[in-house]
């Protein structure tokens, strides 16, 4: 260890889904040196925010201690990283503190940029602006969909990249289904915009989504971008093509642009013709194109497949492997496809589950089971009740 500087023998950066669950694989693999940077000290489970904000989760669920979820035998050092030093293998920390590595892996998710837009951070800040992605937003967006009765409610799906774009949908379908259920959809104008050219990038999943959206009456804006919002106005101004609409709402709620953190581009990790600044890695290996040492995996890795939560699980299992090849001296042996998972709430029992590869190709988890992306109950089951018991017990800890 160099003079007044801390080491490890594996950094990692980001104490979310896949911070913690990479580090809980290595060392249950027998690394026994880890420590994550992570300065939060209350863990999300972000996958169940858009749950909290349809109104069929509770927001205390979605919530636990970071020192409760961090593997054990792990480091938790409560800071974040301002910048990296590939060739001296260091970490600036926003405290001041500078820590050394052998190997880092960084998983530090993508930063949310409301600001990105004009007026878009003011309107979310009105009790009209509504969000699923901040656990604040999602608490505060429930009981405004639940209690709504009559008016314009327009949805916002941001472009790529983002973290699981078409979960943007899920609380529009869940109010929607609310509504109907209280006899009060008719009198609610619904308005989804979003920049993809239909509902899903997979025909497939696209079809089930079209029909739940023509089931609720649900107006659509295809190839729409978000220009600006004016929340003293109560509009928001869309552009397809050449032509720009402005639409009045009494409620807006928006998924925001998002972004890696701009150190990565500032350190050197990413491609510089890269104009998002995502971590340059071998999207297969997930080691970096650029420096041996440096691994990433999750939202910040360029790993050319629609981000989500899903997919983290995969790369985690990878990377760890890969890592502990190269501690060994042995040659990488394993490969990543580009697996995603999307869990798309339809219903307020009913699930689209489209897991599919990079190539945009079905991938079931179940072999064989070619249509398991049909609006199923089943699905519901398993995304709202198995998977945060398995992230909350398993996943985190590195056993799933």
């Amino acid at each position: 260890m160099r003079r007044g500087v801390e080491k490890h023998r594996v950094l990692v950066l980001g104490g979310g889904n896949g911070g913690l669950s990479v580090a809980g694989r290595l060392r249950r693999h027998g690394v026994r040196d880890v420590a994550v940077v992570e300065p939060r000290d209350q863990h999300v489970f972000a996958p169940l925010q858009s749950h909290i904000a349809g109104g069929v989760a509770r927001a205390s669920e979605a919530v636990r201690p970071q020192a409760d979820v961090t593997p054990r035998g792990v480091t938790w050092i409560r800071d974040a990283a301002a910048s990296v030093d590939p060739h001296a293998r260091t970490v600036q920390l926003r405290s001041g503190r500078k820590v050394a590595y052998e190997h880092l892996i960084v998983s530090v998710g993508l930063e949310t940029r409301y600001d990105a837009v004009p007026g878009l951070a003011e309107a979310m800040a009105e009790k009209t602006g509504l969000s699923s992605y901040t656990f604040e937003l999602a608490a505060k967006t429930s009981p405004v969909l639940r209690d709504f009765r009559q008016g314009t409610v327009v949805f916002v799906q941001q472009p790529e990249p983002a973290s699981a774009a078409g979960v943007a949908q899920k609380p529009m379908y869940l109010a929607c289904d609310w509504w109907r259920s209280r006899g009060v959809l008719d009198d609610i104008r619904v308005v989804f915009i979003s920049p993809e050219p239909s509902a899903f990038h997979i025909p497939g999943v696209s079809a089930e989504l079209q029909r739940k959206l023509d089931e609720y009456g649900i107006e659509t804006r295809f190839g729409a971008d978000l220009l600006k919002a004016d929340p003293q106005r109560r509009e928001v101004e869309i552009k397809r093509g050449q032509e720009t609409e402005t639409i009045g709402y009494d409620l807006l709620h928006a998924a925001p642009p998002q972004s890696p953190p701009d150190w990565i581009a500032e350190s050197g990790l990413a491609d510089p013709a890269d104009p998002h600044g995502f971590v340059d890695v071998d999207p297969e290996t997930l080691r970096s194109r650029r420096f041996d040492t440096v691994w990433a995996l999750g939202d910040a890795a360029a790993v050319d497949t629609l981000r989500s939560g899903g997919a983290i699980r995969k790369q985690a299992k990878l990377l760890a492997r890969n890592l502990i090849s190269v501690i060994n001296g042995e040659a990488l042996t394993g490969h990543y496809d580009g697996y995603s998972v999307c869990p798309i709430t339809v219903s307020r029992n009913t699930v689209v589950f489209a897991e599919f590869d990079r190539r945009g190709r079905l991938a079931p988890t179940i072999p064989g089971w070619k249509t398991l992306y049909r609006e199923r109950r089943l699905a519901y089951f398993f995304d709202r009740r198995v998977l945060p018991w398995v992230y909350w017990h398993l996943i985190l800890q590195g056993r799933a």
